[in-house]
């Protein structure tokens, strides 16, 4: 485990008066363990992971086994619930002893599995977050019965708020995401005209990731009349001059999730659109301005939103211009007008603006930003102006 993620939530142990806290969710495992199992996120099989002050552990299914011996997954203590039943030709490979071992002692369920990790890490008394975010109120019952005196309380907050300030390693890893989803677009701007459909660009768009190493998200390259839809996918409608694209795009890279937004035209501008997308800009780059460490995130709101009519937009509304960005495409903080949590140095926030205007048109802008001691740095290289194709 890196040092920053042990010191964050060895910090939620000290100030709530844990002993333990244990992840179900995906990302709250990956910060745990590094660990990011396929048998759960295609079949939703459970997963745990453990950090206490005396180490780590991580209980996963027996077919998950041979994955995070191989992977060397770093943690103190490995465990398995259920069965695999499988053929070993250990005799000459420490890797294959390790994972019949491991499987051979199997628990029978994941709940027993993690009180064999906690009893190995000495917790055994007190209160333990759990993570209730990918856990069925009769699943923290199991866990709840098998656990005895040791007292459960939610866990989830705990974890949203530990990965919120983000360690140099982690901000390296979403620059370089946010790069290389960026490069990838600029290959479909290079490349979009009319007669190329919205399915064909997002074509590109993910093969362009995978290209660079990264995982693609689901890609919004909307097009016509269907940029204004909010959340459309690709669909075989083929560009035509003198209409707008609206691009939201993303990609994993190491599990650190980057997402791009731009809005361009094939041609001329429509006058309104492009006064619509200076008003956007605008309001963007006076958000852009209000963050800083100690700033409420309402603040960075209200700046949006305030630049933006006063660019004359007046119609446009926002239940909020962003969020946080890291192992998950949204993490805390919000920036919502309602929240008034400050910001801190090491945050990395995707701040994004949109004004829809059902059956004419849609701008959409976004860009991400590390929150330093002094201010704010954007992490984006690419242009934020109104795309012009040629």
């Amino acid at each position: 485990m890196r040092p920053h993620q042990a010191e964050r939530l060895t910090k939620i142990l000290d100030d709530h008066g844990l002993e333990a806290l244990v992840a179900t969710r995906e990302a709250n495992v990956a910060y745990v363990t590094d660990f990011r199992g396929i048998e759960h996120a295609v079949f939703e099989t459970p997963q745990l992971a453990v950090f206490s002050r005396r180490g780590t552990g991580l209980a996963i299914a027996a077919v998950e086994i041979a994955s995070a011996v191989e992977e060397r997954i770093d943690v103190d203590h490995l465990a398995c619930f259920d069965d695999f039943p499988a053929v070993y030709d250990d005799r000459r490979d420490a890797d294959v002893r390790r994972i019949r071992e491991l499987v051979e002692a199997h628990a029978p369920s994941p709940a027993d599995a993690l009180a064999a990790l906690l009893g190995a890490l000495g917790v055994r008394r007190g209160a333990v977050g759990l993570d209730e975010s990918r856990l069925t109120p009769a699943a923290w019952q199991r866990i709840a019965a098998r656990l005895g005196r040791l007292t459960l309380v939610p866990g989830a907050e705990h974890f949203r708020s530990a990965r919120r300030v983000k360690s140099p390693w982690e901000i390296e890893r979403l620059g370089l995401a946010l790069g290389l989803v960026e490069e990838a677009l600029n290959e479909v701007v290079a490349k979009l005209g009319p007669g190329m459909t919205e399915r064909e660009a997002a074509s590109l768009y993910q093969s362009e990731v995978v290209k660079r190493g990264g995982a693609p998200m689901p890609a919004t390259i909307a097009t016509g009349k269907r940029a204004w839809i909010p959340r459309p996918a690709a669909s075989e409608r083929a560009l035509r001059s003198h209409e707008a694209i609206r691009f939201d795009v993303g990609a994993t890279l190491d599990g650190y999730h980057a997402a791009v937004a731009r809005t361009a035209i094939a041609g001329e501008p429509d006058p309104r659109l492009e006064a619509a997308h200076t008003a956007i800009l605008t309001g963007l780059e006076a958000a852009l301005d209000a963050i800083g460490p100690g700033v409420p995130v309402s603040r960075v709101h209200a700046a949006a939103v305030e630049a933006t009519h006063g660019a004359g937009l007046k119609s446009f509304v926002a239940n909020h211009v962003g969020h946080g960005i890291g192992l998950e495409p949204r993490e805390e903080p919000r920036l919502e007008p309602t929240v008034d949590t400050p910001l801190e140095a090491g945050e990395v926030v995707r701040v994004e603006l949109a004004h829809v205007e059902m059956g004419f048109m849609a701008v959409q802008l976004a860009e991400t930003v590390l929150v330093t001691t002094g201010g704010a740095r954007a992490l984006n290289r690419s242009s934020r102006r109104l795309i012009i194709l040629d």
